[in-house]
């Protein structure tokens, strides 16, 4: 069998989306063939034609006559669903459309765009979906759709690689972490990760513990305002762009993940493999109840599931993980073991293949 994966994100191309189809292809079953179709070299889209995607058509014909494809993967429902959705009028093809969750809140904001997902998604073999929320919104969107071939498989999340120790003292020692409770994130700095309600939070708690400590990785559109909102506070620290290793060293150094998401205008987290990246170091997670969180994290189980919108209970949850060390410890551990048996990445891609392939 040959299977080809076409996508708009891929590496080099950084984001949790790329990641996501890396590991696809990384652990895709060895007894069947995958290739990649991606915009490198803006091979898909070229701002040279109108409308940008139009190469796309002809190279994907291309790609699937000169190498009988079989089965197709649609990265992204718009615009290279659209792609793969045309030549199917005309080559017979077979293909599965994995819907991360936003894709359906921009198709609806427009007739011709929520016109044209419907032929898409109406018209693949299968439907995969990162987790239980963005598979309802799917439901709802298509009406109605056979529901059978709606799937939900969830991301994987990888072992924590090993850190250099030397890298782990460095930091260690740069931000004086040895006498504080270190709470971590680390995402794009956008509105909706909830990193706002957490400085908020932050000036509640230094009149109670001035041990607690917020650090924050990444970089945004919200920068700035977020760095207004903490300005003169010395409880909260912006640490910027961090590499792969240096993300996995504050895993390893902090005591609590946190990230209390929420919707705003439609935009929300569909699951959220930061989640899991933090638990499978051992973290216990503060989260927000929006959107797909509710699949990486178990209220009570594997750390907290607050009210995102609500400040006091936020500052409660982190005040009462910063108090319990043996609470940290049980949440961490359970959280850890939740993701390496239930978030395994070879076998959540052995669960796609199969969806794919009808076993």
């Amino acid at each position: 069998m040959k299977t080809i994966l076409i996508t708009i994100e891929y590496p080099p191309f950084k984001g949790g989306v790329a990641n996501y189809y890396a590991n696809l292809v990384k652990y895709w079953p060895v007894q069947d063939e995958i290739s990649v179709l991606d915009n490198s070299d803006n091979q898909l889209l070229c701002g040279n034609f109108w409308p940008k995607w139009l190469p796309a058509i002809f190279l994907f014909y291309k790609t699937i006559k000169q190498n009988q494809v079989d089965k197709v993967i649609v990265g992204q429902l718009l615009p290279l669903g659209f792609v793969v959705y045309l030549v199917s009028l005309f080559y017979k093809i077979n293909y599965c459309v994995i819907v991360h969750g936003m894709e359906i809140v921009f198709a609806q904001r427009r007739f011709r765009k929520k016109f044209i997902s419907r032929l898409i998604l109406n018209k693949a073999e299968q439907i995969i979906c990162p987790g239980k929320y963005t598979a309802s919104l799917v439901k709802d969107f298509l009406k109605k759709s056979d529901d059978k071939k709606i799937s939900v498989v969830n991301p994987g999340v990888s072992p924590i690689p090993l850190v250099d120790a030397k890298i782990l003292e460095k930091i260690k020692i740069e931000n004086n972490l040895s006498d504080k409770i270190v709470l971590f994130t680390v995402s794009r700095l956008v509105r909706r990760k909830g990193h706002d309600m957490v400085i908020t939070a932050m000036k509640e708690l230094a009149k109670i513990d001035q041990h607690i400590h917020y650090y924050l990785g990444g970089t945004g559109p919200d920068e700035a305002d977020l760095k207004s909102l903490a300005r003169g506070m010395e409880n909260v620290h912006f640490l910027g762009k961090l590499s792969d290793e240096e993300k996995w060293a504050w895993l390893v150094l902090s005591q609590i993940f946190i990230m209390p998401s929420r919707n705003i205008a439609g935009d929300f987290e569909g699951f959220g493999i930061v989640y899991l990246e933090a638990a499978i170091a051992g973290l216990p997670v503060i989260a927000g109840d929006s959107g797909g969180i509710r699949d990486a994290v178990v209220d009570g189980e594997t750390g907290f599931v607050a009210d995102p919108t609500d400040v006091n209970q936020i500052a409660q949850s982190i005040l009462k993980l910063s108090k319990d060390e043996m609470l940290r410890k049980k949440l961490g551990e359970t959280g850890r073991a939740r993701a390496m048996r239930d978030f395994d990445w070879e076998a959540q891609v052995q669960k796609i293949y199969s969806i794919i392939n009808n076993q």
